[in-house]
């Protein structure tokens, strides 16, 4: 592993893998597919070297459910796929929702529906924050923007999916995936300090009762019941995890709303925008779900005017920027999509028009 506190270049995808193990991740079961095999390639290399299992499984189907296996004995476990292959994890995705395991599942998104195409994606954002699989859940979604949240953000996901106990995802691209930029690595986490699991399956010893990891369950009540409960844990997620990054937000009249990659073009025009005078922020979701609508509840508050979404897909993310709205100001959308990307001008003409609107209405 490179050193602590050391800045180095590295590519996305081996930033997640290095993170991953910095934060105490032990077991990593997956199956190849762009953009994201740089991922798994640095796990099967350096994971056996520091007592971790690899494990690169027959299908994304057998890949999730030994990461259930593993998540039920209290490890720190992983798995990373792109679009179609995390749509083969769904089921196994919602079976550790349903049995209330904490692990991590990677999305290096690529271009859909269906094989699509490698290049940069944002299309599977519904898929990722409507739940994964089946059945009433919802899990952490973190989208990083740059190399260095890539290491963050992995660490977060860790930790709040064995506080929660639910899967959480990190949502990515293939932008993301395979850009270097220098990188401070985390420091690693010391095992000892790793929360405890009393609810795994490790074995009683006859020292303490059986543990059962399941999610069948037989009675309609029990299982209500069951629901009722988990969704007060989301209720506290949405409550105390949402995360956002704001921009030039403080008086602006226009915010555009992007995530990942297409807020690094955003970042871009609203400078621009700024430049020529107009009052242009820009929000950046972190959180994808739980959505940060509370900083757009503020913004709303504070005076802006008009909302603008900009993301690599049809138009996906722009319904939660109009659920927080709620009517309190337009909301409008633009996109690139099949692996074509924005460009800032192309962002700053849709503020430019915004812009307009708003002082013909004056």
């Amino acid at each position: 592993m490179a050193e602590q506190n050391e800045r180095v270049l590295m590519k996305g995808n081996e930033v997640l893998a290095e993170a991953a193990m910095r934060a105490g991740c032990r077991f990593f079961f997956g199956y190849p597919i762009t953009p994201q095999t740089e991922l798994a390639a640095y796990m099967a290399k350096k994971l056996p070297l520091i007592g971790g299992t690899f494990l690169q499984a027959e299908s994304e189907v057998a890949a999730i459910n030994m990461v259930y296996g593993a998540a039920a004995a209290g490890a720190r476990v992983m798995t990373s796929s792109s679009s179609p292959g995390v749509s083969l994890k769904s089921e196994g995705a919602s079976y550790m929702a349903g049995a209330d395991l904490p692990g991590v599942i990677v999305n290096v998104m690529r271009g859909g529906p269906g094989l699509g195409g490698i290049q940069p994606s944002q299309s599977d954002y519904f898929q990722a924050t409507r739940a994964l699989g089946h059945g009433d859940y919802f899990m952490p979604v973190l989208a990083p923007s740059t190399v260095q949240e890539m290491a963050s953000l992995i660490y977060l996901a860790f930790d709040l999916a064995d506080e929660y106990r639910t899967p959480a995802m990190i949502l990515a691209d293939g932008m993301i995936g395979q850009m270097m930029e220098p990188v401070e690595l985390p420091e690693e986490r010391d095992p000892s300090t790793l929360p405890a699991k009393p609810w795994a399956t490790t074995g009683t010893r006859m020292e303490r009762e059986h543990n059962v990891v399941n999610s069948l369950y037989l009675s309609p009540e029990k299982l209500e019941q069951t629901n009722f409960e988990r969704f007060e844990r989301y209720e506290a997620i949405k409550a105390k995890e949402q995360r956002q990054e704001l921009m030039d937000c403080d008086d602006a009249e226009i915010v555009v709303v992007s995530f990942g990659a297409a807020s690094r073009i955003a970042r871009t025009a609203v400078r621009d925008a700024r430049a020529k005078g107009i009052k242009a922020g820009l929000l950046r979701p972190i959180t994808l779900w739980p959505y940060p609508e509370k900083a757009i509840d503020q913004l709303v508050e504070a005076g802006a005017k008009a909302f603008l979404s900009v993301e690599l897909n049809m138009g996906q993310m722009v319904e939660d920027v109009r659920l927080a709205v709620a009517g309190r100001a337009p909301v409008s959308f633009f996109g690139r999509t099949g692996g074509v990307l924005p460009t800032p001008e192309e962002v700053l003409e849709q503020i430019e028009r915004l812009d307009a609107q708003l002082k013909g209405g004056e």
